[in-house]
């Protein structure tokens, strides 16, 4: 691990006591990451690199790491590399991979813009990576089944977003609630190629045996995520460390649910091995449901126990003339199904993972790795 911070090591160690049924299916096996280097990259590639220190030779995982590193290569990728049989790759996951690297097989397509800052600017660069990207990797997995060795899980990063606007009779949202989106809107190219890809999975699954599962994240924070990202929590988290105020682009109502890095880790793991083919899983936590306001509020408060901060929560225009464009109102899944089925059970709550968050973004801050 590159950080021996108190709360990195309780994370992970949190992941592995969550993950005790899942990762022994595993060990031995091939497990390629694309966009690992990002934000949920973070703990998905730290959880088997600590598997990989403490397991018998025979037992470890093989992680392949594949990230066109734009942003650079992160100091914590870079120490995580030095962990036996973790191997990094620099590549353009909306294009097809090196044939070297193969065969895989678990495959997790994390690669992606995620933000809504960034994939406004950048939408064709988006709808790339969600569909021609993810199309090259099910041609691969189904070429690998026709030569004797399929794939045993393929992870596809869903999204929240594929339910657009719900309407209030669907909120709290269910996976076969089938959205309320604009197909042309700013926020189209991330929206609708997730909900393509999703289609791509199932097709696959069905036609050609992939067993291919989709994760729906609802609203994932803590470490790994950049501050300088463009989502709402590091963005106040900026604030709160540049001394400043609190500014909110919005009145303050629109309510999401937040779910925790180290929790939303545990429950993707648990679709690519316990998912059914073909199936969505909605990842995050149901309660509690708070408004922009009170986040807000929330992170002043544990900012000013943790380290003083006096700032105010304020609210400004945005000069993003399409900010709050198909922006959701509200946004919070109904998780029975990934509870059921795979067991999945998010421990953190949402005071705790601000507080952990802080502490992390301030060790960034202050050289950390």
């Amino acid at each position: 691990m590159s950080q021996n911070t108190s709360i990195i090591r309780t994370d992970i160690d949190q992941l592995r006591d969550e993950l005790r049924d899942v990762l022994p299916s595993m060990a031995g096996d091939t497990l390629l990451i694309t966009g690992g280097a990002g934000f949920l990259g973070y703990y998905l590639v730290h959880t088997v690199a600590d598997w990989n220190r403490t397991a018998p030779a025979a037992e470890r995982i093989n992680l392949i790491v594949c990230d066109n590193l734009v942003r650079g290569k992160p100091e914590w990728l870079a120490a995580v590399e030095r962990a036996p049989s973790v191997r990094v790759v620099v590549a353009d996951a909306s294009r097809p991979l090196p044939e070297d690297l193969g065969p895989f097989d678990w495959i997790i397509h994390a690669a992606g813009i995620a933000s809504p800052m960034v994939y406004r600017r950048l939408p064709l660069e988006t709808m790339d990576a969600n569909i021609n990207g993810l199309r090259w990797l099910l041609d691969r997995a189904r070429a690998q089944s026709d030569r004797g060795r399929p794939v045993k899980g393929f992870l596809f990063y869903s999204s929240s977003e594929i339910y657009g606007d719900p309407v209030a009779e669907a909120i709290p949202t269910p996976e076969d609630y089938r959205g309320n989106v604009s197909c042309t809107g700013p926020r189209a190219c991330y929206d609708e190629s997730k909900r393509y890809g999703e289609t791509l999975c199932v097709v696959f699954a069905r036609q050609y045996g992939v067993r291919a599962m989709m994760a729906r994240p609802f609203n994932n924070y803590g470490p790994g995520l950049r501050i300088d990202d463009g989502r709402v929590i590091p963005d106040f988290s900026r604030a709160i460390f540049d001394g400043r105020d609190i500014v909110m682009h919005s009145d303050g109502s629109p309510t999401r649910t937040f779910c925790y890095s180290a929790d939303a880790v545990a429950g993707y793991y648990r679709v690519l091995v316990k998912g059914r083919p073909g199936e969505a899983y909605n990842i995050g936590v149901e309660t509690p449901e708070v408004s922009m306001r009170e986040l807000a509020t929330r992170l002043s408060s544990t900012a000013k126990t943790l380290f003083g901060y006096g700032g105010r929560v304020v609210i400004q225009a945005s000069a993003e003339a399409d900010y709050l464009v198909d922006n959701p109102q509200r946004r919070c899944p109904i998780i029975t199904k990934a509870r059921t089925e795979l067991g999945y059970s998010p421990r953190v709550d949402l005071d705790e993972g601000l507080r952990r968050s802080l502490l992390w973004y301030r060790e960034q801050l202050n050289g950390g790795a």
